[in-house]
């Protein structure tokens, strides 16, 4: 039970969010609690031994950094650090009846000889970097204000600068410029994919859902690059637990929050655990849940439910498989990117399929290797013999689809989905696969009912709702953090500029409490 009935902020959750905006208030000397339903910290973002018997540490749902301010990380102190990836992506393909493929990274010589390759000319290589490098550059000047009071679109457009990557980004459906700029059907579906990461969307989708999603996954750090957490997931969060503690903050778990009462300066919160029930009032609450979550706790007018639509896989190999494409080392293809059906025109097949209701005949997916990167998340055996990690992210599959038979659905996608990849191998999957303890297969797949079920993920949504634009909108808040409670405030995914292992909303709301 908590060690006090009043604090000057409970936080409701646990996970990373959570935890960053606990170190911030707990620093500033504000008597903090957090209440964590689970049985741990971290929420979404951890590191877990899935497989019985086998000393493998996989982030098991969230895998790779972008979002996360350095700011978070200098200002909290946290011994935490990530990775560069020495490969961007490896997109296999087959073209004139041969296996070939697109590699990014390496260098730049390399990658213009790769594109050069594939297309036959370098003119898609071109319009890469020129399109890449508007990207950085919009990185570069739009990731600093995700920690800023929220600015208005127009003050952020000054700030961006560029008449042209503001209309491509923010106005005309990412799939304008894409057709403009490519011409290839691969290159082009690589381009995509960023818009597409847990967002069920079409290039032309009218509502810009797919640009949002695109811009969150090409701003992170300011460059867009997407690193390797050292030790996993759980690292970080284990990091800032340690740093929430160690400023003050007091972190329960099993302590499940089961109501919010407000009246605007003083509020209450009830909770449960295994052995009874309590209460604890605060000035502010910060709820580090889905807005339906906060619905739910204080039994105002609950959201459009949300929707995820992906499909999350592990995996334990004994060894890399050998690639068709011969003119690349498996250890390269798989430590970047590795894209599987997500050409332009198999993403939008895949979307119209799923959209009528039926599962990707092809279902489009991507693939990296953490212990390529990182070997410390494998124990010295395992590493010594050349095991590595899979993970694998499905597209285009909504909540939806699981609804009739989760169970039988996840199957028959996991086996379509391996089918893609084993496409693409020169030996099947299934003889590189490790075995747990028991003798059963070293693999698990998520679907977004799963995540609904065990982290509460509305409709398996890994944003908690439809992203946002990072600008302030009507009720929008100065923070994007507030709600239509003055001393409740969001802290997790569902605030603007949300979404992702980021730490962003949970820095913002503690700057909302602190006044900043």
């Amino acid at each position: 039970m908590p060690a006090h009935q009043v604090y000057d902020t409970v936080i409701v959750g646990g996970g990373h969010n959570g935890l960053v905006a606990a170190a911030y208030l707990a620093r500033a000397g504000k008597s903090v609690l957090v209440l964590e339903r689970l049985d741990r910290t971290g929420g979404a973002a951890v590191s877990t031994r899935p497989f019985a018997g086998v000393d493998a540490r996989l982030s098991r749902y969230s895998y790779l950094v972008s979002l996360l301010p350095q700011k978070i990380v200098d200002d909290l102190g946290l011994r935490f650090a990530v990775r560069r990836r020495t490969v961007s992506s490896y997109t296999p393909v087959v073209r004139d009846g041969r296996p070939t493929g697109l590699l990014v990274g390496g260098g730049e010589e390399r990658t213009r000889a790769s594109f050069r390759r594939l297309t036959g000319s370098e003119a898609e290589f071109t319009a890469w970097e020129e399109f890449y490098g508007m990207t950085r550059r919009a990185a570069e000047r739009l990731f600093p204000t995700l920690t800023e009071p929220l600015p208005a679109r127009a003050a952020l457009r000054e700030r961006l600068g560029d008449d042209t990557a503001w209309r491509m980004l923010f106005e005309e459906p990412i799939g304008v410029a894409v057709e403009e700029r490519f011409a290839d059907d691969l290159v082009r579906g690589v381009v995509l994919t960023d818009a597409l990461i847990g967002t069920f969307a079409d290039a032309h989708d009218p509502s810009l859902a797919q640009n949002r999603c695109f811009l969150y996954h090409v701003i992170g750090g300011g460059t867009g690059d997407w690193d390797v957490p050292v030790g996993g997931m759980g690292a970080f969060t284990d990091a800032l637990a340690g740093a929430a503690r160690a400023a003050g903050a007091e972190v329960v778990t099993g302590h499940e929050a089961t109501a919010l009462r407000t009246d605007g300066r003083e509020a209450e919160v009830d909770f449960r655990t295994e052995s009874g029930e309590g209460t604890v009032a605060a000035r502010h609450v910060l709820v580090n849940a889905s807005p339906e979550a906060l619905a739910a706790l204080t039994g105002g007018p609950a959201p459009e439910h949300a929707e995820g639509a992906q499909l999350k896989v592990n995996m334990l190999l004994t060894r890399l498989p050998r690639l068709k494409d011969t003119s690349v080392d498996p250890r390269e293809a798989f430590a970047g990117t590795f894209h599987i059906g997500e050409g332009y025109g198999a993403l939008g097949a895949a979307y119209a399929q799923a959209a009528a209701g039926e599962l990707p005949a092809a279902p489009p997916c991507e693939i990296y290797c953490h212990s390529l990167t990182d070997p410390s998340i494998l124990g010295p055996d395992l590493a010594e013999r050349g095991y590595q990690t899979l993970t694998l992210f499905g597209l285009h599959t909504p909540a939806r689809l699981f609804a009739a038979d989760n169970d039988k659905t996840r199957e028959a996608l996991l086996d379509a989905t391996l089918a893609q990849l084993d496409a693409q191998l020169a030996e099947p999957l299934a003889d590189c696969l490790a075995t747990d303890a028991d003798g059963r297969p070293c693999i698990e797949a998520k679907t977004p009912l799963d995540l609904e079920r065990e982290l509460r993920l509305p409709g398996g949504n890994i944003f908690h709702r439809p992203l946002a634009f990072p600008y302030a909108e009507e009720s929008a808040g100065r923070w994007g953090v507030e709600t239509t409670y003055p001393n409740v405030l969001l802290c997790g995914a569902g605030a603007v500029r949300g979404g992702g292992v980021s730490g962003i909303p949970g820095h913002n709301a503690a700057m909302a409490v602190l006044g900043g």
